[in-house]
């Protein structure tokens, strides 16, 4: 006897929460649009939209390539590299992101300096160089170097886990068949890790996207920075921070979106290998 079909079933795969959160993303478009003090509160604030990707885009591939480098150390069978690599991830992953950026800031920044005045000295007192102040320093430049330090301990772990998941008779297959170390980990780990890490990467991306309004407190004009002082200005706090609210839902659930169709066309491609 055949299974009953269900009735609706096409409908029964429709994500209802997605369908809300289009109803409403579209309701609150139209009434930016219809309302004047929403619209003046959106050119505003939306002009800091550039600054927010360009700080977590940067911010995420810096954290990505020295993340990449951390967990391929805590991996190494040099113990010194080995626990190295380990004290940093554990240091940094136990520090606030907002105590890691206020010193990155303050303190990081004029250490910072201060070495390149150091290593530069010789070429300072011939005139090839001028001397370089604090202030050259950009608090732009010095929000993303917060990022990738923090950041870049928690893709460690992603990274790790993702090396320590390709099996190892592979490894041992290369490596018998002349490969050098580096040419196993290039062209045998590292493509496979990648499509197992991908997916998490995509959550910590969007986590990024978050995190980057945290700038906003060293004064850079990202979107979170732009709708607090307006909204200081004006005293519409609500409308301010509504729309400063949707922004962001925007950005980081239309991320959340395609980073779930890419782990479905993922799964599909395996699965398709597979057969």
């Amino acid at each position: 006897m055949p299974p009953p079909v269900r009735a609706g079933g096409a409908l029964d795969r429709v994500p209802w929460w997605l369908v809300a959160a289009v109803v409403l993303a579209v309701a609150f478009g139209l009434a930016i649009a219809a309302d004047e003090d929403y619209a003046a509160i959106f050119r505003v604030v939306s002009a800091g939209i550039g600054t927010t990707v360009f700080v977590s885009v940067v911010a995420f591939v810096l954290a990505a390539l020295l993340g990449l480098g951390l967990a391929a150390a805590s991996l190494s069978a040099r113990r010194i590299v080995r626990e190295a690599a380990i004290f940093y991830v554990e240091i940094v992953r136990g520090i606030p992101m907002l105590v890691l950026l206020f010193y990155m800031a303050f303190v990081g920044a004029p250490a910072l300096v201060a070495v390149w005045n150091g290593l530069t000295h010789p070429l300072q007192t011939i005139g090839l160089l001028e001397p370089a102040t604090v202030r050259d320093f950009d608090f732009l430049w010095r929000a993303v170097v917060a990022l990738v330090v923090s950041y870049a301990a928690f893709l460690a772990e992603i990274f790790r886990a993702g090396l320590q998941a390709v099996d190892r008779g592979q490894i041992e297959a290369a490596k018998a068949l002349g490969l050098t170390r580096i040419q196993v980990f290039r062209l045998i780990v590292l493509p496979q890790a990648i499509r197992t890490v991908l997916p998490p990467l995509g959550n910590d991306f969007v986590s990024m996207i978050k995190d980057s309004a945290l700038v906003s407190v060293l004064g850079v004009q990202d979107v979170t920075q732009l709708g607090k002082i307006h909204s200081s200005g004006t005293f519409l706090f609500f409308e301010t921070y509504s729309v400063v609210a949707y922004i962001y839902l925007l950005m980081t659930v239309s991320l959340s979106l395609a980073v779930r169709a890419l782990e479905k066309h993922l799964r599909r491609h395996e699965a398709g290998r597979g057969r």
